[in-house]
């Protein structure tokens, strides 16, 4: 469950700090107030993408922090994803037995648009925000009832409310590997005609280099030793020359050296500063004498070897002439040898059909398993959904209405093998049609409720939000919705925006947001826990508006006494 709640600077929150129970708790206030930017707080925290706007006017960054209760499965998603879980506590509220863990969830937005998350203190990224997220709050928008219209939207709630979540992610693998098989045998009979031809021109050119054997820097290496071979004359002179010049020859720069060295050397006896450039000397005797040695060994391992060049020679000719006949620049070759083997493998695999085809009927046999055991479970799931909603229908001012999920044959597909429709017939004996064909607007809101409330019943997340999804709803029906909300939250942590009294008066918690106008002008929210006195004021100003008499107190205070 959400323990506490803090904003700095986040739209038009300057500074909040919110403490929260568990049950039902109600968020009320003047239209435009900022009652939704809570709602907007918590799921920008949980991950949910924003635009720079939401930084305050004026401020240079935005920051939220949640923390939470949450119990083993969030627990276990820390530790997969490698997050301190903090220490345990008390079981969570929910009732069960596995010892609850705090968790800390922070996010920054600065006026530039870069965002920072942390959870339990360590950096996070908005998809782990996002996935720990699912695991602790649901919100339930005002216009959701909208997207009972649509039919993924109609399959997805009979999905959620059947708890079938992981079959449906079973069945859609088993769909992807099905598929993924018949591309497979799609391109491998696709190119099966011009297999022949190119296994054929592989096999030639595999032959050709194979006998070649061109090894990987080959080129590079048989460059450079030609250079060197064609070039062994004047490598051997030179390096003759430049021994004679070293070490050998009567004036040879090694022997005279040593002169100089020996003269200053015995001056030095005069005048110690001649030491530095004596031993400088020395070192640079040692220098020449290494030249000379290095000299020698080099003209000992070398000798014009006009055979060698000769097979050199050939060597480059024939990588020059491969490259030509098979349009490759001669450093290429070998990577041209591995690919062609390659690609000539690939071919002889895409030959073997009737392995590859016996392959997609078994993810074929596979997927309609999976399918099978979903469709299996949606036919049960329909029938419970469609019970409960029609009972709460009744609750909702649509006596002897009735509601069904119908499942009709589809096309094989990831989300199986039927389509899930809503029917809705506004009297017992009457024919349910499709809900986007009979339902009003009035209607199609109280249905969506009460599907919401149904749904949110089987969703294992802790905490559930409802941001004004009474609208359009009054009187006896919106005490309903109160009575609803309120029985949810003794199993839940339940949090509604509303702007009816029959539904704030349920709340376990009420939480009143007002705008206010800071001394420059700029406009805040601030929020603030109600009892007593001030929770009669606040039902009473949303009974009778701007003018709270004595008699909208006096209804105000039946109201919240109403067990």
């Amino acid at each position: 469950m959400l323990l506490a709640l803090s904003i700095r600077d986040f739209v038009i929150v300057d500074q909040l700090d919110l403490e929260f129970t568990g049950g039902f708790t109600v968020l009320t206030g003047e239209t435009g107030a900022g009652k939704s930017i809570l709602i907007d707080a918590l799921q920008f925290v949980l991950g949910e993408r924003t635009q720079t706007d939401a930084v305050r006017e004026g401020m240079v960054r935005a920051e939220v922090t949640a923390e939470f209760r949450c119990g083993s499965v969030a627990r276990h998603w820390l530790a997969r994803a490698g997050f301190d879980a903090g220490d345990a506590g008390d079981a969570d509220d929910a009732g069960g037995a596995d010892a609850a863990v705090h968790l800390l969830v922070r996010r920054t937005l600065d006026s530039g648009g870069r965002s920072r998350c942390f959870i339990n203190g360590s950096p996070a990224t908005l998809g782990q925000l996002r996935e720990i997220g699912e695991l602790l709050l649901d919100v339930h928008g005002q216009h959701e009832h909208q997207s009972l219209l649509r039919a993924a939207a109609q399959q997805q709630l009979l999905d959620t409310h059947g708890g079938l979540q992981e079959m449906v992610r079973a069945t859609a693998a088993a769909h992807a590997a099905w598929r993924s098989a018949a591309r497979t045998v799609a391109d491998a009979e696709a190119a099966h005609e011009q297999s022949a031809a190119q296994a054929g021109q592989l096999r030639m050119l595999l032959e050709d280099l194979e006998a070649l054997a061109p090894a990987a820097g080959e080129w590079e290496r048989v460059e450079a030793e030609q250079r060197r071979l064609a070039h062994g004359a004047a490598l051997l002179e030179g390096t003759r020359q430049a021994l004679d010049e070293v070490a050998e020859a009567d004036d040879a720069l090694e022997p005279r050296l040593a002169k100089i060295q020996g003269r200053l050397s015995a001056l030095q006896a005069y005048d110690p500063r001649l030491g530095g450039i004596v031993e400088a000397l020395g070192s640079a005797r040692i220098q020449l004498e290494e030249a000379g040695r290095e000299l020698n060994q080099y003209l000992a391992g070398s000798e014009t070897d006009g055979s060698l060049l000769a097979q050199v020679d050939e060597r480059i000719s024939a990588l020059h002439a491969a490259g030509r006949r098979w349009r490759c620049p001669p450093a290429e070759l070998p990577a041209l040898l591995e690919s062609s083997r390659l690609q000539l493998a690939r071919l002889t695999q895409a030959d073997d059909l009737a392995a590859l085809r016996a392959g997609m009927t078994r993810a074929e046999q596979d997927y309609r398993a999976c399918a099978a055991v979903l469709s299996q479970a949606r036919a049960r799931a329909a029938l419970d959904m469609g019970r409960e909603v029609t009972r709460a229908m009744q609750d909702l001012a649509m006596n002897g209405g009735r509601f069904e999920v119908r499942l009709a044959a589809a096309e094989p597909a990831a989300a199986g093998l039927e389509r899930a429709e809503f029917l809705v017939s506004a009297h017992a004996s009457g024919t349910a049609r499709p809900l986007a064909k009979v339902a009003s607007g009035g209607e199609l809101s109280r249905i969506g409720l009460a599907i919401s409330v149904i749904a949110a019943s089987a969703n294992p997340v802790p905490t559930l939000i409802f941001d004004e999804v009474d609208s359009g709803i009054g009187g006896q029906v919106a005490a309903t919705v109160g009575r609803l909300l309120h029985e949810l939250g003794r199993a839940r942590q339940v949090f509604c925006v509303t702007h009816l009294p029959q539904v704030a008066s349920c709340g376990d918690q009420h939480l009143t947001v007002r705008k206010t106008t800071l001394s420059g002008g700029q406009p805040v929210s601030r929020a603030q826990v109600l009892t007593g006195s001030a929770r009669v004021q606040e039902i009473a100003r949303m009974l009778g508006g701007s003018e709270i008499t004595a008699l909208t107190q006096r209804h105000a205070r039946e109201m919240l006494a109403r067990p």
